[in-house]
């Protein structure tokens, strides 16, 4: 077995994307201790190198290993990465705040969503509950299909942090020969767009199960981009991450894959199962189902209109028939509206060459860019 050159590192959780990243790190050097809530799973992660619930097929390297005890997997470990269900993080760092008193390791978030009870992003959370300097988080984002990436298909990613040196500490850490961390610093653009686009996702399954095609899909999907910039940038986001890997690149992937647990809860929903049947049936957590509420309370403080969002909404409280969901067709009036394309402005292609630019400039910058991923 080839020694691990790289940090010492632990990741919480041992999901899907709690494994599939642990297995990128290890992959990259680091030598990964995973946590798992079952003992059994962290047996078979640690003897047969195998998470054959959550990955199938997929062989771990064997210079990861796994512990249901949460001490031994925190021993050590340089930095740490958090992969558990959104609405089950606060009490899991109560638990981890006693095994970090005087670490000063980086905590680095997978996770998407929202705190339903308080509509807090999970970095806050994070800061809230272990009472740590901000510019210790990270959080990861982009277009992450757990499977896929296992597979070791080629896919890049976002970290974001408040400190620079953060974001480029963890994503040194992150990468490797199949998978590419870029960074950015804004941490509150790179949350939502991981959250928001759940929600698009939702609707997206909706509209596939009832039998629309792709002109209704493609039409939700530009739209629904609009609304998840306009809902960041009002809560103090920069624009151009929704145009990046944590808006744009993760809603492209969530809404067309198969492998998307949100698309694959909305299809359910627009086949006619209710909201409750689709909990039962899913086998893993679909986070946008849990954020919708909390994500159209903060849009209303914020006053900003989210019609695609609010359609999911009545859809998943039984209040719609999957069938008439078209919330690209809301309008207030008969009055034809301009086509917005970035955060209330209309500028015909703009944003377009803006993201050219970005590209070019993250080419000729070795990866990164100034203004975002």
């Amino acid at each position: 077995m080839p020694t691990p050159t790289g940090p010492r590192v632990a990741v919480i959780g041992a999901g899907s994307w709690g494994t599939t990243f642990g297995k990128i790190l290890a992959d990259g050097g680091a030598h990964v201790t995973m946590w798992a809530r079952r003992p059994e799973l962290a047996h078979e992660i640690t003897e047969a190198k195998r998470n054959s619930r959550y990955l199938p097929g997929v062989n771990l390297p064997r210079s990861m290993d796994a512990t249901h005890e949460l001490p031994r997997a925190l021993d050590g470990a340089a930095q740490i990465y958090l992969s558990v269900p959104s609405q089950t993080l606060r009490e899991n760092l109560t638990a981890l705040r006693p095994l970090l008193e005087g670490s000063e390791a980086p905590i680095v978030s997978l996770m998407k969503g929202v705190e339903r009870a308080s509509g807090l992003r999970m970095s806050q959370v994070i800061e809230q509950e272990l009472r740590c300097d901000p510019a210790r988080i990270a959080v990861a984002s982009g277009p992450n299909l757990a499977l896929e990436i296992a597979r070791e298909q080629p896919t890049a990613a976002v970290i974001a942090s408040r400190s620079q040196d953060t974001a480029d500490t963890v994503a040194r850490t992150a990468r490797n020969r199949y998978f590419r961390s870029f960074v950015n610093t804004d941490v509150i653009g790179t949350e939502f767009g991981g959250v928001l686009k759940n929600l698009i996702a939702v609707a997206i399954g909706i509209v596939d199960g009832v039998g629309y095609g792709e002109n209704t899909k493609a039409s939700i999907i530009t739209r629904g981009l609009v609304e998840m910039t306009d809902f960041a940038v009002a809560n103090g986001a920069r624009p151009e991450t929704l145009q990046g890997l944590a808006g744009l690149g993760d809603l492209i992937a969530t809404c067309q894959s198969p492998l998307s647990r949100n698309n694959t809860a909305g299809r359910l929903l627009g086949q006619g199962y209710s909201f409750q049947d689709v909990v039962k049936q899913m086998q893993q957590t679909a986070e946008g189902l849990a954020s919708v509420a909390p994500i159209l309370q903060l849009a209303r403080e914020a006053e900003v209109d989210m019609p695609i969002v609010e359609q999911v909404k009545m859809v998943l409280d039984g209040k719609m028939d999957p069938r008439d969901i078209a919330p690209h067709l809301t309008t207030d009036d008969d009055t034809p509206q301009e086509e917005r394309t970035n955060h209330g402005q209309a500028d015909g292609g703009g944003p377009l060459r803006r993201a050219f630019q970005r590209a070019f400039d993250q080419l000729r910058n070795g990866g990164r860019s100034a203004g975002g991923d």
